[in-house]
């Protein structure tokens, strides 16, 4: 068995409160990876396409606010 199926075994078996734990962790290091994939594009500029699409929509009513409110 590989790494990776260990590690998949191992976590099929966590308790549920482990598991959850597990997947908090994951989900942050998740985002801090996708931030440092961001970052330099953002300071590179290649994002302006996207900031201009959506201050176009927002002129045009498109956008709505996040999060959504109650």
């Amino acid at each position: 068995m590989d790494r990776v199926e260990e590690i998949k075994s191992a976590i099929a078996s966590l308790p549920p409160d482990d598991y959850r734990r597990l997947a908090d962790w994951f989900r942050a290091l998740d985002h801090t990876r996708w931030d440092g994939q961001m970052d330099p594009d953002s300071a590179a500029g290649k994002l302006g396409l996207l900031f201009r699409e959506a201050e176009r929509e927002s002129k045009h009513g498109l956008v709505r606010g996040w999060p959504p409110s109650e």
